[in-house]
């Protein structure tokens, strides 16, 4: 984060110096590291916390990383630990600890979100940002002549009032998630030429649930493993540490299945095979079965223009190698606080200016990296290429180690393996996304 910290009044007329709308880990993010450099932030969320989202509840050693930046207590009761991924498929099972890096911890965790989001959240209030619970956004407010947004109109939730306010800043920042409401309202839409995902996930009460690894099973079966029929996407079994797993699966719009699959059922089908004592069974679910989108590889652009950034999920940054979305949520919430405070560190007319660096580091850091996440997941699509790939890679550890440092994009960025170099030379050499 940068050390150059706002000091400059609120503009005449304005409630803050940059509104966020939506309180989830981007816009958590990106409220507490304004809020560090000296900047006004108001956060406004329609829900109370704390509140429940989909996901996986996985954080990569990507997402610890920016954790620690922030801050976070992450020797506090309630995160568990992981050491890697096991993958599940072909015929095999293989256990890849994390890579040992310079840049990176060696360490993954799991969190579920009704927990991570509050603890983030509440981060950011102690470090000075203000939030509006129970206050849904409804629109953008424009400036008539230049139609560029000066703030946002809401309306208040509270069973004693449901008020209709409005909120006025120079900048605001949209980290409303895959519903991309705010965006949409400005008319940007999402890129076809983008992938998508679609996740569903619940929690089972299982004795698995103390598993030091992030399990991902690369062949789902609807019959016994090995004999039945091969089911469209990849599934996931994560142990949350308090007597319950948290079991889920995606699949990409790449696959033919995509439009067509019930995704509840898909998920019953493969936990229906699965050993009795693991408790995957519907006496031993907690929570529904629920489902949410993955906006991949920044299906919505641009990411600046006209006093709205979007980071997160807002701007479509789900990496497509693995559906990992927090790590980037969190980065990017970093990146957009970072530019923000240089641009209301000079006049207002330079703030385009400034903040046209935002859209410019997000392209350098992750562009050639999600393209060459775009020609995976069409190449995956096919299910004879994810077939072969899982059966004759499973079985050579070395490739699979490459995989992993590709898929979940841990490498160093300085002093690296040839594998970090051969990673970091595709990215930069791939044509931005």
């Amino acid at each position: 984060m940068t050390s150059l910290a706002h000091t400059g009044a609120i503009e005449p007329g304005a409630d803050a110096d940059v509104i966020v709308v939506g309180a989830g880990p981007a816009g958590s993010a990106v409220a507490h590291h304004l809020a560090r450099a000296g900047v006004d932030v108001v956060v406004l969320d329609k829900s109370a916390f704390p509140r429940e989202k989909v996901c996986g509840d996985g954080l990569t050693p990507r997402a610890v990383r920016q954790l620690l930046r922030m801050g976070i207590d992450l020797d506090a009761p309630g995160w568990v630990r992981n050491q890697g991924l096991r993958i599940i498929g072909g015929g095999y099972q293989l256990e890849l600890p994390w890579p040992d890096l310079a840049d990176y911890p060696a360490y993954g965790l799991v969190r579920t979100r009704t927990d991570f989001d509050e603890i983030l959240v509440r981060h950011a209030q102690k470090s000075g940002a203000r939030l509006h619970e129970r206050t849904r956004v409804t629109a953008p407010l424009l400036d008539e002549r230049t139609g560029r947004v000066v703030g946002v109109s809401a309306r208040e939730l509270d069973a004693d009032r449901r008020a209709e306010r409005t909120f006025r800043a120079p900048l605001v920042v949209a980290a409303d998630g895959n519903s991309a409401r705010l965006a949409l309202s400005m008319g940007r839409q999402r890129r076809e030429d983008r992938p998508m995902g679609v996740a569903v996930r619940t929690y089972y009460t299982s004795p698995r649930h103390d598993d030091d690894w992030l399990e991902s099973w690369l062949e789902l079966w609807d019959g016994e493993p090995g004999k039945g029929g091969l089911l469209p996407g990849y599934g996931w079994i994560f142990g949350v540490g308090d007597g319950t797993c948290n079991v889920g699966l995606g699949i990409l719009d790449t696959s033919k299945a995509f439009r067509s699959v019930d995704y509840k059922d898909l998920l019953q089908r493969w936990l229906d095979h699965t050993p009795d004592e693991w408790g995957f069974r519907d006496v031993n679910r907690t929570e529904p079965v629920r489902g949410a989108a993955l906006p991949m590889g920044f299906n919505r652009k641009p990411h600046y223009d006209r006093g709205l950034l979007l980071v997160g999920d807002a701007g479509g940054m789900v990496n497509p190698f693995n559906g990992e979305g927090i790590a980037y949520a969190l980065e990017s919430g970093e990146l957009a606080a970072e530019v923000i405070a240089q641009a209301l560190g000079r006049p207002a007319a330079e703030h385009d200016r400034a903040l046209a660096a935002y859209p410019s580091a997000l392209d350098a850091r992750y562009g050639g990296y999600y393209t060459l996440g775009r020609t995976f997941v069409r190449l995956i699509g096919h299910p004879e290429v994810m077939r072969a790939a899982t059966r004759h890679g499973l079985k050579r550890p070395a490739l699979m180690r490459f995989a992993l440092k590709l898929l979940a994009n841990l490498t160093d960025s300085r002093r690296g393996d040839v594998t970090d170099r051969t990673i970091n030379a595709l990215s930069r050499i791939a044509p931005a996304a």
